[in-house]
């Protein structure tokens, strides 16, 4: 049921996620994908990391499980990156979906050439120390929103929303029905000058 439903979760864009939920499970909009074409649905594996130390990251990239999604709380900070290219580069080898921080990262060249879904506030020249001190699966902030282990992580090209795991079924059936709703009102609207025309009298007046 697990795989079955993040396998619909991907055929979903977050903003029919966000309309289904109100906008009430939306990241901070300042955390976007390196790449437009992005795509991330995964479970999270949570990482809560002090400003400017990142063994967690390490740590957590260690412990994840393949298809896990690295969601690191760096209490926003955009001075010292999360992770590099080397680090990020492991994740992927190992299986991690993807990676979504509440900070940068850096080697941003690189990085990009890894096609690996990186979700963050930017990049930065910096390196972070490595003094130990973080948690792992445990419940964090991310992007102002509270995330639990086990919550689903959708990311695209407009942002990231979490889905909280106890509401996941209910939550997926509300955007699959708004995803319909908003294909089908397409299809009608643009059909030609006059429906256009239509849609925006009934709209406006």
């Amino acid at each position: 049921m697990t795989e079955s439903i993040l396998k619909q979760f991907e055929s979903v864009p977050t903003t029919c996620i966000s309309d289904a939920t109100k906008g009430l499970y939306n990241l901070d909009s300042d955390i976007k994908p390196l790449h437009d074409d992005d795509k991330l649905v995964g479970r999270a594996f949570t990482v809560k990391i002090p400003v400017g130390d990142n063994l967690a990251v390490l740590k957590a990239i260690n412990g994840a499980k393949k298809d896990d999604v690295l969601v690191i709380d760096a209490k926003g900070d955009t001075y010292r990156a999360v992770a590099g290219d080397l680090y990020l580069g492991m994740a992927q080898k190992l299986g991690i979906k993807g990676v979504v921080a509440d900070g940068v990262i850096r080697d941003k060249a690189a990085v990009r050439a890894l096609n690996f879904p990186v979700f963050c506030k930017g990049t930065t020249v910096a390196a972070s120390n490595k003094i130990g001190v973080g948690e792992l699966n445990q419940p964090i902030s991310c992007g102002g929103m509270p995330i639990k282990p086990g919550d689903i992580i959708v990311g695209d090209a407009d942002g990231v929303v979490v889905v909280p795991q106890e509401q996941e079924k209910q939550i997926l059936a509300k955007a699959l029905k708004k995803l319909e709703h908003d294909q089908k009102l397409e299809q009608e609207v643009l059909g030609n000058i006059e429906s256009i025309r239509t849609f925006l009298h009934d709209i406006l007046k």
